[in-house]
């Protein structure tokens, strides 16, 4: 259709997210009701239409972009992005260059092949690359046994809100649909599903026997894709399932009810790096430590053209004012709400100094005060490094007093380009201009997070190797101040950080230092991480930086 007007809805659902306003009573069908806004609510918003039913194209991606830099936009939320693409051949790295050349600030999205590393999008040096977070926030079921023992559940099932007093049967593992379709009219429960595919398998199965409802008992904690279903699904633990089958095998007829579209707020922990947020390092530029944050990017709600289905219930198109979607390109724009706050509380700041604020005032901890883990592959909880997060979960209020900040020009940009083997022609290509300074080219981009590379597999075991970085920082904090360096242990490695102690006479003052890691030409880990904090003696300011080691290889990842 040839009209700008949204006729899938992400872009609706993104723009609103990153900046619409507020609106009382949203809700959808019942789950998340209240007071919705985007990030940045007072923002003006202007939405460029770059995708097409008919398809995608690199000149439209491109055109887009350029209008908006035409219309002299502030920060530009660009929830897209294409695999395995050089920078060179990159339509949102070439536009996005000519607005940071602008001075607009660009978000954009991490992509939605996580778990695993290098599946990166938009690993581009010139803007931020936002990966997905959970929120601490739930939606679910009670399901009521018939002894009067109520059990919570996750559940998003958007058909009769309850159902009372259903007769309620334990199968063990649902595999067999020759035995499911005998059920009839009861709540089915399962059990032995214990990764992504086994539950799959048993929710559909359920899904299609003619029951009333399903249960699963699972200690699979990655259930997201599972609930959002036009069946009623509900999912309990083991140790609520036990309760659950106690009381079916020891009740003569056994019976339950359920209420559905039950919103839990406060969640612990939270937030996890979603297992579908696309890992680093980045394809497209290993030398710069990508993603660069996470946001929250997992059920969240925002606004959605009432003229375009959100789902069904019994084969009936359902409709509504609003949706709830995940992936990344959910969280890019609550970090481009994120940057437009910090463009009006600081105007004078240039992209890379607002993207330092966020990156360097990040939360690694959770809201159990532990550091913040990372949903894995096979369901694997481990804690989440920065090939997975970033620096962390952004933090607006803290991203608007920073202390100090790493800032960048496109000078240094194009000096990266230069040392990174991309031709004269190609650096052209990017930047749009039609001669080229090579002539101090630097891998060693002053950056606010560091990734170094051990992964010499060829070389003896016996030796070490010591990658050097080198940053600049200014003071945008007190006049008078000073920094103390510390570096989280890093296994294996040892990390030098020369001075360890910057003293500032005046706001905006400029001072460098040189990191060092020492460690062997093969890393015995993937990844290993930690952070360095510049703390100031007054206690205000802590400003961190994550350290990625690895030994996978920049020319194959």
């Amino acid at each position: 259709m040839n009209s700008t007007r949204d006729t899938e809805g992400h872009g609706t659902h993104t723009s609103s997210t990153a900046a619409g306003n507020f609106v009382e009573g949203a809700s959808y069908f019942g789950y998340a009701t209240g007071t919705a806004s985007g990030v940045a609510p007072r923002a003006h918003v202007a939405m460029y239409k770059a995708l097409w039913d008919e398809g995608s194209y690199t000149t439209d991606i491109i055109a887009a972009i350029d209008q908006a830099i035409s219309d002299g936009v502030d920060v530009l939320s660009i929830s897209l992005g294409l695999d395995g693409v050089p920078l060179n051949e990159d339509p949102i790295a070439l536009a996005s260059f000519a607005a940071m050349e602008k001075n607009i600030f660009v978000s954009t999205s991490a992509g939605n092949e996580g778990p695993f590393h290098a599946t990166l999008h938009n690993g581009i040096p010139w803007v931020l690359t936002v990966a997905a977070g959970t929120l601490d926030r739930e939606f679910g079921a009670v399901l009521t046994l018939g002894n009067g023992v109520s059990i919570a559940g996750s559940s998003f099932y958007l058909g009769s809100s309850s159902f009372s007093e259903v007769p309620i049967v334990f199968k063990d593992g649902c595999h067999t649909m020759r035995d499911l379709i005998k059920i009839g009219p009861k709540i089915v429960v399962c059990e032995g599903a214990f990764d992504s595919n086994d539950l799959s398998d048993q929710v559909e199965n359920v899904s299609s026997a003619n029951v009333t409802a399903g249960v699963f008992i699972t200690n699979f904690t990655d259930t997201e894709e599972f609930i959002g279903n036009g069946f009623p699904v509900v999912i309990v633990s083991l140790k609520d399932g036990k309760t659950i089958t106690d009381y079916i095998k020891n009740s003569n007829s056994p019976q339950a009810s359920a209420e559905f579209r039950k919103t839990n707020l406060g969640i612990k922990p939270a937030p996890r790096v979603t297992s579908y947020s696309s890992r680093g390092p980045s394809a497209s530029c290993p030398l710069v430590m990508k993603p660069d944050i996470m946001a929250p990017g997992s059920l969240i709600l925002a606004a959605w053209p009432q003229s375009i289905e959100v789902g069904s219930n019994n084969s009936q198109p359902l409709f509504s004012n609003f949706n709830i979607l995940s992936g990344t390109s959910m969280a890019c724009p609550h970090a481009a709400g994120v940057a437009a706050l910090l463009r009006k509380a600081h105007p004078d700041w240039s992209p890379a100094a607002i993207r330092s604020a966020m990156v360097t005032t990040a939360d690694t901890l959770d809201n159990s005060m532990e550091p913040i883990k990372d949903i894995g592959f096979g369901n694997r909880i481990n804690p989440a490094s920065p090939l997975d997060m970033g620096a962390g979960q952004v933090n607006p209020n803290n991203a608007l007093d920073p202390g100090l900040i790493y800032d960048v020009n496109s000078t240094d940009y194009v000096r990266l380009l230069c040392a990174t083997n991309f031709t004269e022609k190609q650096i052209q290509v990017i930047t749009g201009s039609s001669s080229t300074d090579c002539s101090n080219p630097s891998n060693d981009l002053n950056y606010p997070s560091f990734i170094a590379y051990f992964n010499e597999k060829n070389s003896p075991s016996n030796l070490t190797i010591v990658r050097e970085f080198h940053r600049t920082v200014t003071n945008v904090g007190e006049g008078i101040c000073s920094y103390t360096a510390s570096v989280t242990p890093m296994s294996g490695l040892k990390v030098n950080v020369m001075p360890d102690k910057l003293e500032f006479k005046t706001k905006y003052e400029k001072l460098s230092y040189k990191l060092t890691i020492e460690g062997p030409t093969l890393l015995d880990k993937t990844v290993t991480f930690g952070y360095l904090d510049w703390a100031d003696s007054g206690g205000k300011h802590v400003v961190r930086s994550p350290i990625a080691a690895t030994s996978l290889s920049p020319e194959q990842s």
